[in-house]
């Protein structure tokens, strides 16, 4: 079967499945949702995925894995009640109604560094719009993948509805992966940016990711110890496999030898700048200025310390590289996706700031950066002035940039970057991005003002004497 034969099915299936689902009410689109995302996140089917995962791809860890399946729970709370079918508002006062259409078949990319998660919160989504989906996942993840498809689709045959809203590609690959954008009505993009940017190009509406490369402003207000241990977790979720893993570390020079102190107490392993290691862990991690060696991703740092020869001890949670410089020469200031922290110097908060916008318009445009700090000024100054889309603030980033708990960010897999970042959306793509919106518009009694009441005597007299000094014929 070609990769045209196969995505042609796959479409087909759930075509005809969206057809019979399409007018589903609100009451059985959640009945069926509830029963999917715990489904999904039940801790032994959560365990077991994420063992899968680890041992199909050789990515991650598997406690990361566990609890990102969690995240389920979540995005089903956040989902619980809000309406999808039908009418989703009526706001009398200008005459709108708002009815919810679904989108028809969505086409999701399904990236290698998170396999487990990314299959089922899509699939939730789009049962919660109404929407069937076809998961097109990377060559190398293709067992995690159909796993995860099949147990929604147990679900879907135990509760009478067609299984086929949720259709897993088979026999994946890149060229089926560019089929399936080209015959779907909308594409879901998360995974590499080669994979996004043809998504983009693909003449289909697209939500796509962008790249990660996050960094964490830490200043002397913060609790050193405390922060330490936020950007460890961070740093060591899954193995960085994540784009809002921590790239790296913005320090105040008052404070930067007692956060190393900490992070070294967290499991870091410093490597000083200019030392002989640094040079050899850069000519590991990376065979150009921009080419990150594909056998350091989401290992362990022991592991990628003992590749470029490094005797960290064994129980080094990751590595700290000293550096002074961004852009390409400076690879370390790329995103990683490793337990490799990049760590800098700043000396006023100005610095900072334009730190984190040339890093991230080197690698990482819009995505995200955090703070660790109690002045409320700064967290001010640098929300105003950064080009991200993201700030979060005395948070373990990679932990909370994609929602939690403890947040109040929409749980997602897929950030937008906004225009920095070539994305249509600067917020966490959710559920709510999966629906087309009818506005039923009745008419209702006139309200225009005059125009001293919209624009003011002052503006009126400002322009009519402007007017004046404009000769008439002088544009004729």
């Amino acid at each position: 079967m070609t990769e045209m034969d196969q995505v042609t099915r796959a479409v087909a299936r759930a075509r005809a499945a969206f057809d019979q689902y399409e007018f589903a009410g609100q009451e059985d689109v959640d009945r069926l949702c509830a029963h999917v995302a715990y489904a999904c996140c039940e801790p032994g089917f959560a365990r077991e995925i994420a063992e899968l995962a680890f041992a199909e791809t050789g990515l991650g860890r598997v406690e990361s894995k566990v609890g990102k399946m969690g995240k389920l729970k979540l995005t089903w709370a956040q989902m619980k009640g809000v309406p999808t079918c039908g009418v989703i508002e009526r706001d009398v006062e200008p005459g709108i109604v708002k009815y919810a259409k679904p989108v028809g078949v969505i086409g999701a990319l399904i990236p290698v560094t998170n396999p487990e998660l990314t299959p089922a919160l899509k699939s939730l989504w789009a049962l919660k719009t109404r929407n069937a989906i076809v998961l097109a996942p990377h060559p190398r993840a293709a067992k995690v993948n159909a796993r995860v498809a099949e147990r929604i689709r147990a679900v879907l045959r135990a509760l009478s509805f067609p299984e086929d809203l949720v259709v897993a590609l088979e026999q994946p690959s890149k060229e089926a992966s560019q089929e399936l954008m080209g015959r779907c009505d909308l594409v879901l993009a998360t995974g590499g940016a080669p994979m996004v940017h043809a998504a983009y190009s693909s003449g289909t509406p697209t939500y796509g990711v962008g790249t990660g490369n996050a960094y964490s402003i830490v200043d002397e207000t913060c609790d050193l110890g405390e922060t330490a241990q936020k950007i460890r977790l961070s740093k060591t979720a899954d193995n960085a496999s994540g784009c809002s893993s921590d790239n790296g570390v913005l320090a105040y020079d008052g404070v930067y030898d007692e956060l190393v102190s900490a992070l070294q107490a967290e499991g870091g392993y410093l490597i000083p700048a200019g030392h002989p290691e640094k040079a050899a862990l850069q000519a590991t991690m990376w065979s150009g200025p921009q080419t990150l060696n594909p056998s350091v991703i989401a290992q362990t740092a022991h592991k990628i310390a003992g590749m470029a020869g490094i005797a960290a001890p064994e129980e080094t949670q990751f590595l700290m590289v000293e550096e002074d410089g961004i852009g390409p020469e400076y690879p370390f200031s790329r995103e990683k996706l490793s337990p490799v922290l990049t760590l800098y110097r700043w000396s006023r908060f100005e610095q900072a700031i334009e730190m984190v916008n040339e890093i991230t318009r080197y690698c990482g445009a819009g995505h995200s950066c955090a703070i660790h700090s109690t002045d409320e000024g700064r967290i001010e100054r640098l929300a105003e002035r950064v080009r991200v889309a993201r700030i979060t603030v005395r948070q373990a980033h990679a932990l909370s940039n994609s929602g939690a708990w403890t947040n109040g960010l929409k749980s997602t897999c897929t950030l937008g970057c906004g225009t920095w970042g070539g994305s249509i959306v600067s917020e966490n793509v959710t559920f709510e991005h999966l629906l087309n919106v009818t506005r039923v518009s009745r008419a209702i009694d006139a309200s225009e003002p005059s125009n001293e009441q919209l624009f003011g005597a002052e503006v009126i007299r400002a322009v009519d004497a402007l007017t004046t000094r404009i000769p008439a014929d002088r544009y004729a």
